[in-house]
């Protein structure tokens, strides 16, 4: 791949910018980021996994926006519902190769894509998963399971509920959150959280659902 095809320098210091700006609380792998971006800029031209196909802008809405959700992770394990092309999971998992990270989507040229990332990135913990959250049955629950605007956070409970532990987390990433449309429906003994995300680089409003069980 050409300078032309995918211009890593300026990709990179675009990412250098947004990662001083959101200031984690770790380090993170910017080289092994940059990697990820370039092989899903390069998938993207033959397999249209991303409606996002200029690099510059794809530091935003794809990494920095999945990584924005790192502080709110818990526990050894994630589940990343409807991953597409592997966001937020891949980039998480990159950022914490001890967690055991499943990346679950019905796609299949997008599950292939993310399996081609574990091979090619080296990410032994990373679990690709060509599935409908429905029928999916996981050995054991997991810590966190999340989503990146999959459906009404209503509906990802309903769906994915079942995935996570009973003192485990489910974390919806949304950009306008309307509380009154999307919980209407939301299963019984479940309470929900709304913290925003500030993510660099990025005007649109980004928002964060935190949802756990109703314990006695």
């Amino acid at each position: 791949m050409s300078a032309t095809d995918f211009p890593r320098e300026a990709v990179a210091a675009e990412l250098r910018r947004g990662l001083e700006q959101a200031a984690f609380d770790e380090d993170v792998p910017e080289s092994k980021l940059l990697d990820y971006l370039a092989l899903l800029h390069r998938w993207n031209r033959a397999f249209n996994l991303s409606a996002i196909r200029e690099p510059m802008t794809m530091v935003a809405v794809h990494l920095l926006d999945s990584l924005s959700l790192l502080p709110y992770l818990e526990g050894p394990s994630l589940l990343d519902v409807g991953s597409g092309a592997g966001l937020p999971g891949i980039p998480l998992a990159l950022c914490r190769p001890e967690l055991n990270v499943t990346v679950l989507d019905s796609n299949g040229k997008k599950t292939r894509f993310m399996e081609q990332v574990r091979l090619q990135l080296g990410l032994p913990a990373l679990s690709v998963v060509h599935q409908r959250i429905e029928s999916f049955r996981a050995p054991a629950p997991f810590a966190t399971v999340c989503s990146r605007a999959f459906a009404r956070v209503d509906a990802f409970v309903a769906a994915a509920g079942e995935q996570v532990r009973e003192d485990g987390v489910m974390l919806a990433m949304k950009g306008r959150f309307d509380a009154a449309g999307e919980l209407q429906d939301l299963p019984a003994g479940w309470r929900t959280e709304h913290l925003p995300l500030q993510v660099p680089g990025l005007d649109a409003q980004r928002s964060l659902v935190r949802i756990r069980r109703l314990l006695d």
